[in-house]
């Protein structure tokens, strides 16, 4: 998800994307742990994409 996609979208809906990309970063960290991850950069594109998506939300609190 890159930075245009995150700041067209409203808090709301930013807020449910970061829980949905947690839960799935989750899971797939659980799958890495036991071997049977399909695509291992995923990990690195949620956390990218959660930090990103954060950043903006505090730009927003903080305007």
């Amino acid at each position: 998800m890159n930075i245009k996609e995150i700041r067209d979208k409203s808090t709301d809906e930013l807020k449910k994307t970061v829980d949905e990309f947690k839960a799935e970063l989750f899971d797939l960290r659980f799958q890495r742990a036991t071997g049977s991850i399909d695509n291992p950069m995923r990990i690195r594109e949620l956390k990218k994409s959660i930090a990103r998506i954060l950043t903006v939300l505090n730009e927003r609190e903080n305007g």
